[in-house]
């Protein structure tokens, strides 16, 4: 049980350690381009089209969210 304890606390401290762990960090998180998607946006790597802004970022910041203005 010990042992159990010990390997369980070694993952945990490793998780915060290594680089690659960031898969641990991104559980239950949505993507940007979801949470663009959701509020009714389209992620545009070009300027916004005409009568839209700028409303946050898709694909890790790689692209703009555009929303409608009215």
């Amino acid at each position: 049980m010990k042992a159990l304890c010990f390997l369980l606390l070694a993952l945990c401290l490793l998780s915060r350690l290594a680089p690659g762990a960031a898969f641990l960090t991104g559980l239950g998180q949505r993507s940007d381009h979801y949470i663009c998607a959701r509020k009714g946006g389209t992620c545009n790597f070009s300027p916004c089209p005409l009568f839209t802004r700028i409303d946050g970022t898709c694909y890790g910041g790689k692209a703009k969210c555009c929303m409608r203005l009215w």
